[in-house]
C-alpha cells in the first residue's frame, strides 16, 4: 500500500512525462484568449471569427427567468441542426461575455448544459456554430436578483 505521500510524488512524475510529451497541455492550449476575453459581442464574434449570428427557432435556450443567485446561474442550449461544430454561451452585460464555447462532432448530440456567473440581469445567448460556417442563435433574457460577479 502506498503512502500519500509517495501517490503524489508518482501522480507529479506522470504529469510531468505527459506534459513533456506534449500529451497533457494540448487541450488547455486551444483556450482562444481573445474571444473569452472580449467585452462585447461584436468583439467575441471576430474572436472567434465568425460573422454576425442570425436568430433562428431551430436552436433553443433554457435558463430561468430570474437568477436568485447571479453566482450559479444554469444555462442548456440544444438544436437537431445538422453539422453543428460548436455550442456557444455569451453573457451580453458580463465583464467578458463568452461564457463557454463547446465543440462538437457528428458523433454527439448538439444538447449542451452549463453553470456560471451573471453580474446583472442581461440577454443571454446561445449560439450553434455549423461546419458551413453558419451562426445561428437564439436568446433569452434572464434576471439576476444577486450578482455573482461581483457586483
Amino acid at each position: 500500500m502506498q503512502s500519500r505521500r509517495e501517490t503524489l510524488k508518482h501522480s507529479a512524475l506522470v504529469a510531468g512525462l505527459l506534459a513533456g510529451t506534449g500529451l497533457f497541455p494540448r487541450y488547455a492550449l486551444a483556450f482562444n484568449a481573445p474571444a473569452f476575453e472580449a467585452k462585447t459581442l461584436g468583439d467575441a464574434f471576430k474572436g472567434l471569427g465568425l460573422a454576425t449570428p442570425q436568430a433562428s427557432k431551430d436552436v433553443t435556450i433554457t435558463a430561468p427567468d430570474i437568477a436568485e443567485n447571479g453566482a450559479v446561474v444554469p444555462f442548456s442550449a440544444a438544436t437537431t441542426l445538422a453539422g453543428v461544430s460548436q455550442i456557444l454561451f455569451l453573457v451580453e452585460k458580463n465583464p467578458t461575455v463568452l461564457i463557454a464555447a463547446f465543440k462538437l462532432t457528428d458523433n454527439v448530440e448538439a444538447n449542451v448544459s452549463t453553470r456560471a456567473k451573471m453580474a446583472q440581469t442581461s440577454d443571454v445567448y446561445a449560439v450553434a456554430v455549423l461546419n458551413d460556417g453558419r451562426a445561428l442563435f437564439a436568446k433569452k433574457e434572464v434576471k439576476v436578483t444577486l450578482g455573482g460577479c461581483g457586483g
